[in-house]
């Protein structure tokens, strides 16, 4: 270990390990019944789990020795009312971690560090690359989509409190963290009832206004000023995608109306924003030629805020117009003083528009096909035999459509929506501008005609072949679906009326796929294989055809559903994959762990940045991947899924996750308006959705997801006799590290030991024991491969981090396990006890702070 490493980890240990045993001691205030005994004993909790496991006793007779150890209880009312206050102070433990990192951001990362604008300024003048800078920056832009899926626990005034406790740890006032831990203890961490998709959407804009818009305008500003030259003023580098009240895909609660009032909460928003910076200005720019203009903008403004019933009369050209000569009077007449204020604004205004963020619609290609059916047998704008038409011939008959459908005809609610939601697009534009609202995606693509049901029913809505200002978007997601996405696309571009809506659209077609149910379908490895392989055919193809593809990525938070090391990843796409744009979602916990400061938002931001441009600029390969190291990727890709896939098909797999995990209750955390279903009924794989999947296995501490079958892949490489293949693959493709890295993250969260009584069981014990051989066989198989004693090895603060999180969680996951043993035993007896409620509070009560601990997304 080096010494740069070694003063990191101390950093670390000094700004976040140490600071949290002293503020922990806070808690002892906290207005909780019983709360010093609670702490004293937590603590005690703690030592005894880790001292149990490691004795291999389960987690109801390590609970069962605690109470009969430690305390006085007798009744088994008493053992729960004491989980549940271990539960309500390790939640705010977490809290406080989080808090920690947050405030130590600048101290344990690298702010102008590898990977930075300042480490890419660097570059580009050591290589004399400004005209290549240039010419890469004309079209570039990094676009992050924030959404609603529900992997974030916290509510929105926790989320207030950890802001304003990482300021004020920052500043080290023990009299104000005091009273933010207290504030804390007093604030409710449950939803009684679920947010509505308008509450997911008020939540996120706050991030939109006190992080993103701060970030991306330093970002943008320090970009102009170090390159005035290269920035191109007609592309915004920084884009912000917003899907809460646009994603109606499996979610009943968003509707046309829903998504309208969402747009209204954007715009306001954003016009709320400028009037707080001009009227900064207006403190600031008090000189004769400047002052009138500033002032008639801020009544511009406030009236379009505050007074009700004004009709909407600003507009982005008319803000810029009057800060541009504002500009330019200073310059001319005030020897340009707080000029940098001035331009500061304009940077934003020029980025955020008037829509913050561009709201994009998405809905299931099955209910387009439903909505079809209905509007045929309802009205004469179809044929009336459309169901029975070949595909072909369906697509012919949709772009004959010349005239409006009324969504009355149609009697059920989500179809309506379905015309309602694609005719408010146009009004969106119309009030916050067309980048408010131009994006329309398709979940679960599998041909042409889905793509085309979407075109038809948008003309059916009221737009016009010549003039649609609207980019549809296919979403590939199975790995079937992805392999066929090339001669899915091919037939588009040959189709002439799709091509001229394209050549409209500056011949740019942007493409979505679905990391998050790519792994449940086909594993790990396969998932990123797939993606890979589909953008590298999907290149060629739009290249064909002279269309510029711009490829959209849906990645959750953890390894398992395409997060972990994201701009590692795009770091590692080679020169035959489009990267025109960085597109991807930002979801759940993501949000607030990796984009929850101004700090740790501009880092991430510039990293992806950094990794798109410099990509471009100065990697000399062609390709990621030679013909032979595709060839063994592909081998080790087969074998994973054929491993993976044996597992899915055992028709105990879906049982056991119920069984062993917290999935039953994701639906009744109340953490999303979504159903965690697509569908009603019986449990499968196709209708549960990747965030309760993906997440019911990090609360088992077995993450299946992010490694299962990497190991019995590079057994079998071995067996063949090209290990030596595999380890030259490993060195020389960054892009195969990453994905070794993000899974090395994801096993180092597992803890096999939490459920090593189901090893015994008669049913599932068999399961349990296989996902376990899975796991030791695929970390012996990475730590030769990286020549490492642990996993992370190379990364020792996540590491550390990751360990830290580790036992504030181990009593949350002890409590959730004895619970969920508790409850099975009522089920299985047929006992209907007066207790069997609190236990399944008690599940749920856990999963908050398990799920918030693992919130640094490895």
């Amino acid at each position: 270990m080096d010494g740069s490493t070694n003063s990191l980890i101390q950093t670390y240990n000094k700004e976040v390990g140490l600071k949290f045993q002293l503020y922990n001691s806070l808690f002892t205030a906290l207005p909780f019944h019983r709360v010093e005994r609670t702490g004293v004993l937590l603590s005690i909790f703690l030592l005894h789990c880790e001292e149990g496991f490691a004795k291999q006793q389960s987690p109801v007779e390590i609970i069962n020795s605690f109470t009969q150890q430690y305390t006085s209880y007798q009744s088994e009312q008493e053992q729960i009312d004491l989980l549940f206050r271990f539960v309500q102070y390790a939640e705010r433990q977490v809290v406080l971690f989080d808090a920690l990192e947050d405030a130590a951001f600048r101290d344990i990362y690298d702010m102008n560090g590898i990977g930075t604008l300042k480490h890419l300024q660097s570059e580009v003048l050591r290589s004399q690359a400004q005209d290549k800078l240039a010419e890469k920056l004309k079209d570039f832009s990094v676009r992050l989509v924030l959404t609603a899926h529900p992997t974030q626990f916290y509510p929105s005034e926790v989320l207030g409190i950890i802001n304003d406790l990482s300021k004020a740890l920052i500043g080290g006032s023990t009299a104000q963290i005091n009273s933010y831990l207290r504030q804390l203890g007093k604030t409710p961490f449950f939803k009684n009832v679920k947010p509505t998709p308008l509450d997911e959407a008020v939540n996120l804009i706050w991030f939109l206004e006190n992080v993103f818009y701060k970030a991306a305008g330093q970002i943008l500003g320090y970009l102009k000023n170090q390159f005035p030259n290269e920035v191109s003023a007609n592309n915004p580098l920084i884009r912000f995608g917003f899907w809460p009240g646009g994603d109606r895909d499996g979610n009943p609660f968003v509707n046309a109306e829903t998504t309208l009032r969402v747009a209204d909460e954007l715009r306001g928003a954003a016009l709320k924003s400028y009037y707080l910076d001009v009227r900064r200005l207006k403190r600031r720019l008090t000189f004769k030629g400047v002052s009138d203009i500033i002032a008639d903008l801020e009544q511009k403004l406030y009236n379009n805020l505050f007074v009700p019933g004004h009709q909407l009369d600003v507009s982005r050209a008319e803000i810029l117009q009057a800060l541009s000569q504002v500009r330019k009077t200073l310059i001319e007449e005030h020897n340009a003083l707080f000029l940098d204020m001035v331009e500061n604004l304009q940077t934003r205004v020029e980025l955020f528009g008037l829509y913050f963020a561009t709201l994009d619609i998405r809905q299931d290609s099955s209910v387009h096909a439903e909505a079809l059916e209905a509007i045929a047998e309802k009205t004469s704008a179809l044929p009336k035999d459309y169901n029975s038409l070949s595909d072909q011939d369906k697509i012919i008959s949709l772009l004959q459509v010349n005239t409006t459908v009324d969504p009355a005809v149609l009697e059920s609610d989500l179809l309506r929506d379905t015309i309602e939601s694609m005719a408010a697009i146009k009004a969106i534009q119309q009030s916050n501008g067309e980048h408010g609202c131009h994006r329309y995606i398709i979940s679960h693509t599998t041909s042409a005609l889905d793509v085309m049901e979407a075109f038809g029913l948008l003309l059916l809505s009221g737009w016009q072949k010549e003039s649609l200002t609207v980019d549809i978007v296919p979403l590939f997601e199975t790995i079937d679906d992805l392999r066929a996405a090339r001669e899915v696309m091919k037939t588009l571009y040959e189709n002439t009326d799709y091509r001229n809506h394209l050549e409209k659209r500056d011949n740019v077609q942007t493409i979505m796929l679905g990391f998050s149910d790519g792994t449940k379908d086909g594993g790990y490895l396969m998932a990123n294989w797939s993606i890979y392989k589909a953008k590298e055919e999907l290149s060629n193809i739009s290249k064909e055809y002279g269309i510029q593809v711009v490829f959209f990525d849906g990645r959750g938070g953890p390894p398992a559903r395409g997060g972990g090391r994201t701009h590692q990843f795009y770091a590692s796409m080679g020169r035959n994959i489009s990267n025109k744009e960085i597109q991807l979602t930002i979801q759940g916990q993501t949000i607030s762990s990796n984009f929850g400061t101004t700090d740790a938002a501009k880092f991430n931001i510039e990293q992806l940045m950094h990794a798109g441009i410099s990509n471009a600029l100065f990697n000399a390969r062609e390709a990621t991947l030679t013909p032979e190291e595709e060839e063994v990727l592909l081998s080790l890709a087969q074998e994973s899924y054929d491993s993976y896939n044996a597992l899915k098909n055992n028709p105990d797999f879906l049982e056991y996750l119920n069984y062993a995990s917290p999935l039953r209750y994701y639906g009744e955390a109340n953490i999303g308006s979504r159903p965690s279903k697509r569908k009603p009924g019986k449990l499968n794989l196709n209708d549960l959705r990747a965030v309760p999947y993906v997440g019911s296995w990090s609360q088992l501490k077995q993450n299946l997801p992010g490694y299962y079958g990497v190991g019995t892949a590079i057994e079998k490489m071995e067996a063949a006799g090209k290990w030596e293949s595999v380890q030259q693959l490993y060195k020389n493709s960054l892009f195969f590290k990453t994905l070794m890295d993000n899974c090395e993250m994801a096993m180092n969260k597992c803890f096999f030991p939490l459920t090593a009584f189901l090893a015994k069981h008669p049913k599932y014990g068999e399961l349990w024991t296989q996902i376990y051989e899975e796991y030791e066989r695929t970390k012996n198989c990475l730590l030769r491969l990286t020549g490492a004693a642990t996993l992370m090895e190379d990364k020792p603060v996540n590491q550390l981090s990751i360990q830290m999180r580790q036992r504030i969680e181990l009593p949350l996951l002890t409590i959730q396990q004895h619970a969920l043993t508790k409850i099975r035993e009522m089920d299985e007896q047929g006992v209907q006890a007066d207790n069997k409620s609190s236990y399944e509070k008690l599940v749920i009560r856990c999963s908050f702070g398990i799920i918030n601990a693992e919130r640094n997304s490895a």
